[in-house]
């Protein structure tokens, strides 16, 4: 007897339709399983027929030909445990075949029956919804993430024994229900804030600004400073993550099983923070079957980079593209697959090998060669792409003991959606555009500048030695700042605050 079912195969962070057709016939006992199955699914056979014995049902005594379609496509997951389980019920007799008929399914078997959580539980419900299959049945575990989506009836089980009896109308079942006033209330809550950081005012200026337009940000002092301490904070000046942004990042970390059992949303804005020693393919994405790396996980959010000379530079140069774009595209012989990756990236660094280069109490021991080897470790052209350079001197003491706290996130962030709304104003409809993502026609509608700021940037672009390319971002920092300030016109202090966002230029990129 043949049945069909319908399930889904995780290809990136998409999910792809594929049919699972089982076939039990006459013949020597064996399980034959094709349809380009990779190592995980070929075992599969092997967990699902003890999962079937031990919860009482019968095995197929025949020969069986399990085939997933399309077959030109990859199947690499334990996902199709519970389709294929299902279908040799069906096959052999033990469930009716229209049980089936609006349900698509998807969960890996244990041997007791148990039915194990999957990774992208979320696309695989968005795909259901847009391929109009009524309900989905899913771990239980994952239960909560697929039912974000609402156009979808979305069923958690824990055993197969519990989506027999589901299917076949032994047991009562109620879809899964996630309101999404609840999941509102759950955003954008943080335990951190600027109001924890004393001192370093100047720091947090150049954030906000940074905040304000969606700007890169390169801080460099000392270590002890607090360049940690403020990076991990700026995911709480950003505007409040919104439910579509959370449910698109959420599929990301759903498609790398990231997500806490019974997780349905990300709450809070994405804040990544690799180890220096991070891979090319672990920062974007890669391996034989693509999957997303770490600026993806930061997508509506921060990406911090600590000790940025320490990072491989291929590490660092393969961020140009992600870094300009949005996103980022892995290609492989048979295909390709392009992953979001739209973030702020912090970078932090020491002055010198040893961190104490001008600092007035404790001297540098690092010789000049020392020091240019280690600055040269940065390309000229990824620092391009870094909006603002900022000096994150020691605190001094009496700020330190002082009471009185310093500039808080609300403060803060309510300066940012100021001048994000002014933006928001500017572009229209395109909501995603900012300052910091101004295409060059758009530079030169919105960045005109008068007789005396053409000067100053003149003179700035000889005498630091500036490319093109930071010639823009001057700019484009400029009218983030103009916005702070409610002004239209980019005037020369406004010019002038861009220009020393740039000042290290000199330092970090003279070999």
């Amino acid at each position: 007897m043949l049945a069909k079912l319908r399930a889904f195969a995780l290809v990136g962070i998409e999910a792809v339709p594929v049919e699972v057709e089982v076939d039990v016939a006459a013949g020597l006992p064996k399980t034959i399983l094709v349809g380009l199955p990779e190592l995980a699914v070929r075992e599969s056979v092997h967990r699902i027929e003890r999962a079937l014995v031990n919860l009482g049902y019968e095995r197929p005594t025949g020969r069986t030909i399990v085939n997933l379609a399309p077959a030109d496509l990859r199947k690499d997951a334990g996902a199709f445990d519970l389709p294929i389980a299902l279908g040799m019920l069906v096959a052999t007799g033990q469930l009716l075949p229209e049980s089936l008929r609006d349900f698509a399914m998807v969960g890996e078997l244990a041997l007791d029956g148990t039915v194990r959580p999957i990774k992208g539980a979320l696309s695989m419900a968005m795909a259901a919804r847009d391929h109009r299959i009524a309900k989905l049945m899913v771990p239980a575990a994952n239960a909560r993430e697929a039912a974000v989506v609402t156009e979808t009836a979305v069923f958690g089980v824990g055993s197969l024994s519990e989506a027999v009896g589901i299917l076949a109308g032994h047991l009562p079942a109620e879809p899964v229900a996630v309101h999404p006033e609840d999941l509102a209330a759950q955003l954008n809550t943080y335990d951190v804030d600027f109001a924890d950081v004393r001192g370093q005012e100047f720091a947090k200026r150049a954030l906000v600004v940074a905040a304000a337009g969606g700007h890169n940000v390169l801080m460099i002092g000392s270590p002890g400073s607090g360049k940690t301490m403020l990076a991990r904070r700026l995911p709480t000046i950003l505007p409040p993550l919104t439910p579509a942004e959370s449910l698109e990042t959420t599929r990301i970390y759903s498609a790398l099983g990231r997500l806490e059992p019974g997780q349905a949303l990300l709450a809070t804005r994405p804040f990544r923070a690799p180890h220096h020693t991070i891979s090319d393919a672990g920062m974007v994405g890669g391996g034989s079957t693509p999957a997303p790396g770490e600026i993806s996980l930061a997508h509506h959010g921060v990406l911090f980079l600590d000790e940025l000379p320490e990072f491989n530079r291929r590490s660092l140069e393969v961020l140009r593209q992600p870094l300009e774009e949005g996103r980022v595209t892995i290609s492989r012989a048979l295909h390709s697959t392009t992953f979001p990756a739209r973030f702020i990236l912090v970078a932090a660094q020491n002055p010198c090998p040893c961190g104490y280069l001008g600092d007035a109490k404790r001297p540098c021991k690092c010789s000049p060669t020392q020091i240019e080897r280690y600055l040269a470790r940065v390309s000229g052209p990824l620092l391009d792409r870094i909006d603002l350079h900022i000096e994150v001197p020691a605190v001094p003491y009496h700020e330190l003991s002082a009471k009185r706290e310093g500039t808080s996130s609300a403060n803060m962030r309510e300066q940012v959606l100021k001048a994000r709304a002014i933006q928001a104003a500017r572009f229209g409809s395109d909501g995603q555009r900012l300052n910091g993502r101004m295409t060059t026609r758009q530079l030169r509608k919105y960045c005109v500048l008068d007789a005396a700021s053409q000067g100053l940037l003149q003179r700035a672009m000889t005498e630091l030695g500036l490319s093109a390319r930071a010639h823009d971002r001057i700019l484009r920092v400029a009218r983030t700042i103009a916005d702070l300030e409610g002004s239209d016109q980019i005037q020369v202090p406004h010019l002038t605050e861009a220009i020393g966002y740039r000042s290290l230029d000199r330092k970090l990129s003279t070999r």
